[in-house]
């Protein structure tokens, strides 16, 4: 250590006087210190106030500024010396020296401002706004060739790319092209892997997305799969994997899945329809996923149930009713629910018998699996009245949904099952399907379901129970009295905040609920009259005049 003491005390004199000889002597022997012992030399360093020197010895004309830049990269491997450094006013000088033409300046460089910002969104974010993301770009390009710069701007890329701020200076560079290309030349596992983490957030972005699609990346995915999908070498499992959600979350763009789509003839489409009956789950996963992403317009959903993927798609589900790969199951019933959107696909699909298979899934107890099969069985009723009264009066569907209305830790289950109760009596308009629901014990359910702060289901609520008042008012009273469905009502007439539509159809159903002698006395007990006349002065036409008819009965029947 004395003989580090010397060295960095002659540092000091020789940096005032730039004696090269002697500052080359001094930083070698730092460079021996801090390799035998790097925690006591930094700290060493750090005393005998060192950093702040070094800004003015990184001379890009210099001969020893990579043994400077080394240095700095070896004392930001200890976290305590990185605030330090940025205080000594390392990055700005850092920062310019990426332009140099030296492959060792440039290499040496990225170390060190890579060990400095290292898990650090706030100098990570400010060497993005001095305009690194460019230069590392084209140093990328320029030194392809070489192992070690290519390696740095990779790890540089990976950091960076985690920032949402980073994705715009991307999309400005070519680093599409750049990256495809070194994907292309690469052999090993390793290098592959390192350009993949640079991809994965990178295509998170929509513009990216495209160019990377542009620049060939699809075609590089579609050959890892082909030759690892029979691999059992642990990394042929991942590299499979990666390129298939890579592939996947290509899609998650409406450009780039559109221009993979190609009006449902594209080689990349059909490459990937090829992958739902594979025996790998993997591959039917990603395949099952990718039909999900290309199914997000009623064109493509059209035209892919046309050619037959429903039938692929249920072949696949019913290979996993026994063996059960959740993910699976969950990506096949978002890919049907999605191509079940358009009103044209709905009689098609049902005829397909695409209900009854996803009703053997109505055992699971995944709630991912749940909330799918809940919405793929709800798009599928929508203004599809056979399908709903069929469904409507299946027992345990109905047993089922209600059950799983209670799934409180689980809300988009306990959101969609409600939704699926009050669809299968809005499309089915039945008394079967009403009574079925009233002896599952559903109303309580969709009295609750009133009360929720999306109007949406509010209003898919009240109509579904002015139905039940309608079609069997005498099942349902009991009920309707137990869930305090008039208080409800008059809570929500008497909310100011209440949407046009959730008071007209809760004034429909005060008087469709009139007939009740029970209900009939609840609703003279809360004085019903004085908030439906204050309602005769709405804004609304429809809900005026539904006030004024209100009105009138309340004023018949009291």
């Amino acid at each position: 250590m004395d003989n580090l003491s010397d060295a960095l005390e002659k540092l000091k004199l020789a940096s005032t006087d730039s004696a090269t000889d002697s500052v080359e002597s001094c930083l070698d022997c730092l460079l021996k210190a801090l390799a035998n012992n790097n925690t006591e030399a930094s700290v060493k360093i750090q005393e005998m106030g060192i950093l702040p020197l070094l800004p003015t010895l990184l001379n890009p004309q210099s001969s020893s500024t990579p043994k400077v830049a080394n240095i700095i990269a070896e004392v930001a491997k200890n976290e305590f010396m990185r605030s330090p450094c940025v205080e000594a006013g390392l990055i700005p000088p850092l920062t310019q020296l990426l332009n140099s033409t030296d492959q060792e300046v440039l290499l040496q460089t990225g170390r060190a401002l890579g060990n400095i910002c290292y898990d650090s969104h706030s100098l990570q974010a400010q060497l993005i706004n001095m305009g690194v993301i460019p230069t590392l770009v084209k140093l990328l390009g320029i030194h392809s060739h070489n192992t070690a710069l290519t390696e740095m701007c990779l790890i540089a890329f990976g950091n960076l790319a985690e920032l949402e701020s980073s994705k715009e200076q991307f999309a400005s560079t070519n680093i599409a092209e750049e990256l495809v290309r070194l994907f292309q030349k690469q052999t090993e596992h390793e290098k592959k892997e390192m350009i993949f983490e640079v991809l994965a957030p990178l295509a998170e972005n929509d513009v990216i997305k495209l160019q990377l699609v542009e620049a060939g990346l699809v075609e590089c995915l579609l050959e890892v799969v082909a030759h690892t999908v029979d691999g059992v070498r642990e990394e042929d499992i991942a590299q499979l994997k990666t390129a298939s959600d890579l592939m996947v979350l290509l899609l998650l763009g409406d450009e780039s899945m559109q221009k993979l789509f190609e009006g449902g003839k594209g080689s990349v489409f059909q490459r990937v329809l090829s992958w739902i009956p594979s025996h790998n789950h993997q591959l039917q996963l990603a395949g099952a996923l990718a039909i999900a992403n290309f199914a997000r317009n009623d064109g493509n959903c059209i035209h892919m149930v046309d050619t037959g993927i429903v039938q692929k798609l249920l072949e696949l589900l019913d290979r996993h009713v026994e063996e059960g790969n959740v993910t699976v199951q969950h990506a096949a019933l978002s890919a049907l629910r999605n191509l079940a959107i358009p009103v044209v696909n709905k009689s098609k699909m049902l005829s397909a018998g695409v209900a009854d298979m996803v009703l053997k899934f109505l055992q699971s107890e995944m709630p991912p699996v749940q909330f799918k099969l809940l919405g793929t069985l709800r798009m599928l009723i929508d203004t599809q009245a056979e399908a709903a009264d069929q469904l409507g009066t299946n027992g345990k569907l109905v047993e089922r949904l209600v059950e799983w209305c209670e799934a409180k830790d689980h809300a988009g289950v306990m959101g969609e099952s409600n939704r699926l109760l009050s669809a299968l009596i809005r499309h089915s308009k039945s008394k079967e399907v009403v009574r079925t629901v009233i002896q599952g014990g559903g109303v309580k359910h969709l009295v609750t379901m009133a009360t929720s702060e999306h109007m949406i289901m509010q209003n898919e609520a009240l109509v579904a129970l002015g139905l039940i008042a309608a079609l069997d008012l005498v099942a349902a009273e009991k009920d309707f009295v137990a869930a305090n469905l008039v208080s409800v009502l008059h809570k929500l007439l008497s909310d100011e905040r209440s949407a046009p539509e959730i008071k007209y159809n809760s004034m429909i159903l005060i008087c469709a609920v009139m007939g009740s002698e029970p209900l009939h006395k609840e609703v003279q007990s809360l004085a019903f009259i004085d908030v439906v006349s204050k309602l005769r002065a709405h804004e609304n036409k429809t809900v005026s005049h539904q006030a004024s008819l209100t009105e009138q009965r309340l004023t018949a029947q009291s």
